[in-house]
Order: C-alpha cells, then sequence, then structure tokens
C-alpha cells in the first residue's frame, strides 16, 4: 500500500523498500512494532508536524481544591542515624496523555484596564497610535517584555510540569485563589495520536526513518553471522547494511532538526 495508514501498513511498506519480498528481511515482527514505536516517539517529539498547540481547560472541583493542600512526607535518615521529615505539597494534576509541554496558565483576572498607573496602559498610551513608524516585529518583543514584567509585579501563577511524570504542578495559594467551580485554561502542546489521526504513518520523513531502523536491525542481526558462506559462494555482510543504515538514519536526524523542530526560541533580540 502506497500511503501507510497503520502500523501494519507502515511495517508492510518499509519492508518492501528494503527488497520484500524478492529479499528475506531477516527481522522479527516484535522488533518491527518496537522500532515503529520508536520512529513515532522520535516524530512527535521532534517534528512539528508531530504535535499540535491547544488549550486545555480544567474545571476545580472541591475535593481537588482540599487534596492540594495537603503534603506528602518523605521520612529520611541523615547522618547520626537521627530522622528528618521532608514535605512536599500535592498541588498537581494529571495531565491528559500525550501532552509534551505546558507554556502557562491564564491569569484568573482579565487583563483589560482602564487604571493610567498601569503599564500596559501606558504602553498602548504613548505608543501604539505611532504603530505605522515601528516595526511590528519590534513592537511584538517590547510587548512580551512588558508582559514579563507585569507578571512579575502582579505575581505571575508559576507552574512545573515534565511529560515523563504527566503531572502539573501549580503553585498556588489553594486556599484563596481558586473556588469551587473554577475553570483553568492551559496553553500546550500536544502529540498527535497515531490512532485518531492516522495521516501520520504516510509522513514522508516517517515512513523514511522507519525504514531505515529496520534496515539497522537487519544488519545488527546478520552480524551475528559475518563471514558466513552461503550456497553459491554468497557471504552475508551484516556489518555493511548496518553502517549504510546508520549513516542514512544520521541524515534524516540532522534534516529533521535543523528543518523541522519547533527552535528553543521564537524570536532573539
Amino acid at each position: 500500500m502506497a500511503k501507510p495508514s497503520s502500523k501494519d501498513t507502515l511495517a508492510e511498506y518499509a519492508l518492501r523498500k528494503l527488497g520484500a519480498p524478492v529479499l528475506e528481511i531477516n527481522v522479527d515482527d516484535d522488533q518491527i512494532d518496537d522500532l515503529i514505536d520508536d520512529a513515532l516517539q522520535f516524530f512527535q517529539e521532534r517534528s512539528t508536524d508531530g504535535y499540535i498547540r491547544t488549550f486545555l481547560k480544567y474545571q476545580f472541583d472541591q475535593a481537588t481544591i482540599d487534596a492540594m493542600t495537603t503534603d506528602t512526607t518523605t521520612t529520611v535518615t541523615q547522618v547520626g542515624a537521627r530522622q528528618a521529615n521532608f514535605l512536599e505539597q500535592n498541588n498537581f494534576i494529571t495531565m491528559p496523555e500525550h501532552v509534551t509541554s505546558v507554556i502557562k496558565i491564564f491569569d484568573f483576572t482579565s487583563k483589560n484596564t482602564t487604571n493610567l498607573f498601569d503599564v500596559r496602559y501606558q504602553w498602548r498610551l504613548n505608543d501604539l497610535w505611532d504603530l505605522t513608524q515601528t516595526e511590528i516585529l519590534t513592537y511584538e518583543m517590547v510587548n512580551r517584555r512588558l508582559e514579563d514584567i507585569y507578571w512579575l509585579l502582579e505575581g505571575q501563577k508559576q507552574i512545573r510540569f515534565q511529560s515523563r511524570g504527566d503531572r502539573l504542578y501549580m503553585d498556588l495559594d489553594f486556599r484563596t485563589d481558586v473556588n469551587d467551580g473554577d475553570f483553568i485554561v492551559f496553553d500546550a502542546y500536544r502529540a498527535l495520536d497515531p490512532s485518531s489521526f492516522t495521516t501520520l504513518y504516510d509522513d514522508i520523513f516517517l515512513k523514511r526513518y522507519t525504514t531505515q531502523l529496520i534496515k539497522r536491525q537487519w544488519g545488527q542481526n546478520l552480524s551475528k553471522f559475518q563471514g558466513a558462506q552461503l550456497p553459491g559462494g554468497i557471504t552475508m555482510n551484516g556489518d555493511q547494511i548496518y553502517q549504510q543504515a546508520q549513516e542514512e538514519l544520521n541524515k534524516i536526524e540532522d534534516e529533521m532538526l535543523t528543518k523541522y523542530e519547533m527552535p528553543p526560541m521564537d524570536m532573539i533580540g
């Protein structure tokens, strides 16, 4: 099938690219399944086509708020056999599957203001009228810096998230900042689920990367029989297959990271 739409059809495509069924590709089905999972993970984490920016809404209830004000106690033995207790607040919620990063949470209060002494009010009052004489990039960078200053003075809501733990920690005062029934909105990135977005399997980089991963595994499997002679005088050369695949993988990864991965900073100045 020219357009893979599942793990099975992607595996069949890659094997055909390597010469099957004319050639016997000495890679086990379980190995192929693992390699496709590895290729998907690399694609979802590195390619801008593998994830999407999304906004997630979460509603607090009183039971969650009460739980977030409790602590988990860890007891550690110190020097001299004395015991020390460490308390960690349970101020986290478990995020949905495939969320790779959380950028920020939106303020609970409105940003609209008519206060003459507000820094954003003064910026817009004095400079926005002259926007036609100002580079839009400069305006955007200054506006972001003002937002950062405002958040610092106002007390920006701090968050901590690590995708491997699926926990989003929110450093709030849950006794005063959040009420039962309140909503909070997260600005986040979420990896595309291939079971829902089957066109993911037809991405040219994913197809190329999967093919070379299987080829490298093929060479690694054959390297055990390096130099063994088959009927007709044919000898196996698994190392050469392995090296060829590794070179192609390096090229694909470099191209992905330099052209299709989101840069760590969208603006420098």
